[in-house]
Order: structure tokens, then sequence, then C-alpha cells
């Protein structure tokens, strides 16, 4: 599956802000290779060749084969947090603001499923500083959306006797999108989405 098709959420991709051309090619390809055979099956030879450039034209750009996961962890976190936090100051209630930001962050990890799955799953294949970075972009994740299951709760909008873990199982839940959506299926990312936010206001006991 290629990230070109990962567009078919109407999610831009996230490697815009990735300069040169070459560097950013690297990077698209690296998540090819990635999703498709995993990053220790994937070598720096497999990445370039998909780029179309050599290998050792790869290390022009990236030092190691971990710098360019880390750079896609990077990216791919910020970009979810930042669906987060705008869902988190939207408008609205405690209700309102869950599910949008449940409807965004499934649209994102459906829409950009190839992306999603490498940034999700690879974490543990990073060394311990950079996988420290990652782990405090997904404690930020976790924070947005407990902050606002305890505004619900404090509202009476919510029933919620366990905050903690029901946040890291609406998390759980979105994120596992990335491992099965298939752009082919019966649902877009859209519908998805919005399944997933009706799931989660019930799970929290949302009033109507």
């Amino acid at each position: 599956m290629s990230t070109a098709e990962d567009t078919a959420g109407g999610e831009p991709q996230p490697w815009g802000e990735v300069n040169p051309d070459a560097a950013r090619r690297l990077l698209v390809a690296a998540v090819e290779a990635f999703a498709e055979r995993g990053y220790h099956a994937t070598t720096t030879r497999d990445i370039a060749g998909r780029a179309g450039m050599s290998p050792a034209a790869l290390y022009i750009h990236y030092k190691t084969k971990e710098e360019l996961l880390h750079r896609i962890s990077r990216i791919g976190h910020e970009k979810a947090l930042d669906v987060l936090r705008t869902a988190a100051r939207s408008e609205g209630g405690p209700a309102d603001r869950l599910a949008e930001a449940v409807r965004s962050f499934v649209r994102w990890h459906a829409g950009q499923h190839t992306v999603a799955r490498v940034v999700q799953y690879e974490l543990d294949a990073l060394g311990p500083e950079a996988r420290a970075e990652i782990v405090t972009l997904r404690r930020e994740n976790d924070a947005a959306v407990r902050g606002i299951i305890e505004d619900g709760v404090a509202s009476g909008d919510f029933d919620v006797p366990d905050v903690r873990g029901t946040t890291i199982a609406i998390l759980s839940l979105c994120i596992d999108v990335a491992r099965w959506f298939n752009v082919n299926g019966s649902r877009t990312p859209d519908e998805v989405g919005a399944l997933y936010a009706d799931l989660v206001l019930r799970m929290v006991g949302a009033k109507k």
C-alpha cells in the first residue's frame, strides 16, 4: 500500500515540512517500506531503491535508518497531537469536544493509515533517547483526551468511574483503526470517525 493512497480520507500528506525534495522522497519511501516489511526487515538499500536513489544518497540526508524512523514518528505524533488539541479547544460542551476529538483522531488514523501504522507500531525500534521523546508526545495525546473527559465528569455530562483507564481505552480504540483500515472497504474515514465518536460517547455515558 503506497502512501499516495492515504489521501483517501482527504487528509494532506504530513511531509510538507520535510526539505529538500530528496529528503522527503526518502521519508515517503521509508514509510512504505516500514509499513510493508517492518522496520527491522527493511534495509537502507530498500528505502533508497523505492525512492529511486542510491544507498549512498540516503546518508546525505539521514545518518541512520533509525533517524528516518525517528523523524517519521515525531512528525506523525505531532500531527496527531495537533488534531486532538484542536478538538479539545473547540467550542461546545465536553460531549461535543470529545466527539470531535475521536472523529478527527480516527479520521487521521484511517486516512493516513500507512503512516499511522509505522508511527504507532514501530516505537520499540527506536533507541532510548528518541523513544523517550515520542513517549512524551504520546503522554500529551493522553492528556488532551483525559482533560476533555475530566471536564465532562466535573460538569456531570459523563459517568466515568475510571478516567485514566477510559482514556487509554479510547485512544487504543482509535489507534487500532490504522491496523485494519482498508481504502477498498465499505466505510470511508469520515464514516469510521462518526461511528467511533458515537461509540465513545456511549462509553462515557454522555447525556443526550
